[in-house]
Parts: structure tokens; sequence; C-alpha cells
């Protein structure tokens, strides 16, 4: 069986509905990753059938939270290998900005979504989310971020980015109590309101993952964006 045969498979299982370009696509985009990883740290995970479910289909989870955010661009920050940003796009049909803030990375995603033909719907954004944030503040319908940073930071960064209505995914494993409730206190500060958490396992295994998802409601209490990397080394909650 071919990998866009295993893909379109797993997606099937998965629920989640891709069109056979779509999927050619993802198979390209996860096949460039596996060959750059030879030369760069993109990913721990070596084996290509692994990453098919740890990467394309882990992205592709908050797909139907997803549709009920309002219209407009996504970004994705800490995009790394391009995960979840670049399969979401491909699904969603959003403009997406891939925010990577270590450059040769931001290189690598540069040369990938222009050799996927993708250079017109995603731009890579090679820089912080606070700095983002300072040029195009409130123009994001969402934000996702997967296994970047604490509930508290990423709900700081995401606010400054969202417009009214704008939402949070934030992907991650299992987070404790204390980090959620962290992220609830951090969202009454940013103009946030925690939507509820999803817990999920992937098909073939057994590890707990969860989608953690936030709104922008209002006006932030704090000034935002703080300066660039407050966020993580000082978390409001």
């Amino acid at each position: 069986m071919s990998t866009v045969d295993r893909l379109k498979k797993r997606l099937a299982e998965a629920g989640v509905a891709v069109d056979d370009a779509g999927v050619v696509l993802m198979v390209r985009h996860l096949e460039a990753v596996m060959e750059a990883n030879q030369r760069m740290n993109l990913t721990a995970i070596r084996d290509l059938d692994t990453a098919m479910s740890l990467h394309i289909i882990d992205s592709l989870t908050p797909v139907g939270e997803l549709a009920e955010a309002p219209e407009g661009p996504l970004v994705d920050l800490g995009s790394g290998a391009g995960f979840p940003g670049v399969p979401l796009a491909i699904v969603s049909g959003r403009q997406t900005t891939l925010v990577e803030s270590i450059a040769k990375k931001a290189r690598y995603l540069e040369d990938t979504v222009r050799s996927l033909g993708l250079d017109r719907q995603i731009r890579v954004f090679a820089g912080r989310a606070e700095a983002l944030a300072r040029q195009e503040a409130g123009l994001s319908a969402a934000v996702t971020a997967r296994a970047v940073a604490s509930l508290p930071a990423l709900v700081e960064l995401a606010s400054p980015l969202l417009s009214a209505g704008g939402k949070l995914f934030a992907m991650k494993g299992k987070p404790e109590p204390s980090e959620l409730e962290a992220g609830r206190a951090a969202a009454g500060l940013t103009g946030m309101e925690f939507e509820g958490v999803r817990t999920y396992e992937l098909v073939g295994r057994e590890d707990a993952r969860s989608c953690v998802v936030f709104r922008k409601c209002g006006d932030s209490s704090v000034p935002l964006p703080r300066r660039d990397g407050v966020a993580q080394h000082r978390p409001l909650a």
C-alpha cells in the first residue's frame, strides 16, 4: 500500500475528510520533513508511519473546532516542521501564518511551502509571536500551538493576535489540573475565556492527548504583547 493510501485509510479511521489533492500535499510535506530531518533537528520521530499518526493525524484533531472559529486567518505558533499549521491550512483553506523564531527552521518552512505550491496561502513569519502581534494586532481568527509552551504563556501570546471571538487551540499531552487553572487565570487577565478541553487518543496509540480551547471575549487588562520571551519566563498566572 502506498503512503498516500495508508494516509487515506488513517484519515478515514480518524473521521477527517480530506480530498485526494490534500492527501497528496500532506504526504509530500511529511516526506520533506523526514528528508530534511537528516540535516537538522525537526522531529525526534524517524519512522514514516509513526510520523503519519503523530504529526498529520494529530495535527488535524482540532479541525472540527477550527471550523467553528470566525472566518479569517490562522496563525500557528512555534510551527517547527509545519505541524499543525500546514495540514490545517490544507484542510481548512484558511490563509495561514507559520510563526517560527529559529532562523534555519523558518528557512526550511519557506522552502517547503514554496515547493508544495502553497506560498499564496501559507506564509512564514521568521520571528516571535510578540513581534507578529505588534505588526498585526487583532487580525487573526484562530491561533494554534502544539506542544510549544504552558497554557498561561499561550493564552497571553494568542490574545493580542486574535480578533473578537477568535479562538486559541492549544494541543498538548494531558495537562495537569494546575496548568489548566493557571491558563484560566491568565485568560481572565488577557480578555480570553476558557471554552473547554477535549481529551482523545490517536488510533493505534494509548497515550492521552488534549486540545484546550480559549476564546477572545474582550480587552486585556494588561498591556500586550509584553517584551519578547516574558510570557514564557514570567507568566501572568
